[in-house]
C-alpha cells in the first residue's frame, strides 16, 4: 500500500537543530522497515524558517517557494493522507497551544501529527484529528506514531491545557502570551509592538488597534506601522526569532552592482521578502524600523542586497537575531527628532515607483532628510 504524507516545517529551531532532516529521514526508515510506499512532500513558510533551509542547503528537500502560515501549509498539503506538523516551541505549554491553533485554523480533515521539540526533556508528540482516518490509514498511522515515538524517544501526549488565550470584552480583544521573560520584544505580525516586563504578558486590542499591554511597554512607532490587527488571528512571538551563528553560504546575487533597479520600501519583517527578490529587479531595500532592519537585513545578506535602514534608539535594545549580518556597503540611518513610521511615509512618497541605483537611492534618502530636517546618525554595523 502507497501513503502520501505531508510535511509542514514551522520555524528556524527545528531546522537548525537537524531535526527536520533527521525526520524525514525516519520516515524513509520507516517505509523501508514496513514496505510501505511513502511519498513526502515537505514545505516551511516563515522567512526564517526558509534562510534555515537555505542555510542547511536543503532547498531540494524542503520547498521554500511561497511565503505562508503554518496553517496555510496544511491547508497546502490537504490532500496528503497523513500530515506532520514540526514544532520546536519555547516551552511544551507553547508548544502544544501552537499546535491546537494551527490545526484548527487549517479547518482540514486529515490525521496531524504533532512533534513537538524533539531533544528535550518536554519533548512530545501529539495527535490531533484522529477521527478523519479511514480504518487502513488508521493502521499505519497508529504503527506510525508508534515508530517516530521510539526513534526520537518521545512520548505521545494529550494537549495541555493552558489559560484561556484569547477572549473578547465589548470592543476589545485580550490576548494573553505565557513563558516570556524580560526585556523580550514582542513581535505582532513581524512587527515589534512592545517589551515584555514580566510574565505573563496581555495585548489588547480595541477597533483593530493595540491599546494596552498588561506587564509589558507599548513601542508606538511599532503600532503605528502595524495599523489594524486581527488580534485573534495574529502571529504573536516573543524574543529571539532565530539563535545561534551560522555558516558563509554561496550567496545568490540578486541584484547587479550599483545598476537601475526597483526600490523596495519595507516597514515589517513578515513580508514574503524571497518572493520580491525572485519576482521583481531590486536595487534596494529600504527597511523602516529598527525590527525591520534588523531581520531584513540578516536574510538580504546571504543574497548581497545592500539595504538601507531607518531606524531608532531601540536598534541597540532589540535581540531579534543573534548572528546580526549586512551586506556590504549597506548604510542605517539613526533618527533622532521623527519616528521611523514617519520617515517611512516620507520615503514611501517621493520614491515609490522609481528606478535607481543604490548610490543614487542613498544621496536621495540623505537629501530628503536633510531637506526635512531629519536628525540622524549613520550607525557602522
Amino acid at each position: 500500500m502507497g501513503i502520501n504524507i505531508g510535511v509542514v516545517v514551522h520555524g528556524p529551531r527545528i531546522v537548525d537543530s537537524g531535526y527536520a532532516e533527521r525526520i524525514l529521514d525516519i520516515l524513509r526508515e520507516f517505509s523501508e522497515i514496513y514496505d510501505v510506499d511513502i511519498e513526502v512532500t515537505a514545505k516551511v513558510g516563515g522567512n526564517m524558517g526558509r534562510v534555515a533551509v537555505i542555510d542547511r542547503g536543503l532547498e531540494d528537500v524542503i520547498d521554500i517557494s511561497e511565503r505562508l502560515y503554518p496553517s496555510q501549509c496544511l491547508r497546502r498539503l490537504k490532500d496528503r493522507d497523513i500530515l506532520l506538523l514540526l514544532n520546536y516551541g519555547k516551552s511544551k505549554e507553547t508548544g502544544h497551544t501552537f499546535g491546537r491553533m494551527v490545526v484548527k485554523r487549517a479547518e482540514i480533515d486529515k490525521p496531524v501529527i504533532q512533534i513537538e521539540r524533539p531533544g528535550e526533556k518536554d519533548g512530545s508528540i501529539l495527535v490531533w484529528n484522529r477521527e478523519y482516518c479511514s480504518e487502513d490509514i488508521k493502521k499505519i498511522l497508529a504503527t506510525l506514531v508508534s515508530y517516530i515515538s521510539e526513534r526520537l524517544g518521545l512520548e505521545v501526549e494529550k494537549c495541555v491545557e493552558g489559560r484561556l488565550s484569547v477572549w473578547e470584552k465589548g470592543n476589545k480583544v485580550f490576548r494573553r502570551i505565557d513563558t516570556v521573560d524580560p526585556g523580550e520584544d514582542i513581535l505582532v505580525n513581524g512587527i515589534v509592538v512592545g517589551r515584555v516586563l514580566k510574565s505573563p504578558v496581555v495585548l489588547i486590542s480595541e477597533m483593530g488597534k493595540i491599546v494596552e499591554i498588561i506587564n509589558g511597554e507599548i513601542k508606538k512607532d511599532g503600532v503605528e506601522r502595524l495599523r489594524y490587527v486581527d488580534l485573534k488571528n495574529a502571529i504573536v512571538k516573543t524574543g529571539v526569532l532565530r539563535k545561534g551563528s551560522f555558516r558563509d553560504i554561496d550567496r545568490k546575487k540578486f541584484t547587479s552592482d550599483n545598476l537601475l533597479g526597483d526600490i523596495l520600501i519595507v516597514d515589517r519583517g513578515d513580508i514574503d521578502i524571497l518572493g520580491e527578490l525572485k519576482n521583481k529587479n531590486i536595487s534596494t531595500v529600504i527597511a523602516i524600523g529598527s525590527d525591520t532592519t534588523l531581520i531584513l537585513g540578516s536574510i538580504l545578506s546571504r543574497f548581497s542586497v545592500k539595504v538601507v535602514g531607518i531606524v531608532d534608539k531601540d536598534i541597540y535594545r532589540h535581540k531579534l537575531v543573534e548572528d546580526m549580518r549586512l551586506t556590504e556597503g549597506s548604510k542605517i540611518f539613526l533618527v533622532k527628532n521623527w519616528r521611523c513610521s514617519k520617515v517611512g511615509k516620507l520615503l514611501m512618497e517621493h520614491l515609490k515607483g522609481r528606478k535607481l541605483n543604490y548610490d543614487c537611492i542613498l544621496k536621495y534618502v540623505i537629501d530628503l532628510l536633510k531637506k526635512y530636517k531629519v536628525d540622524y546618525e549613520i550607525l557602522n554595523f
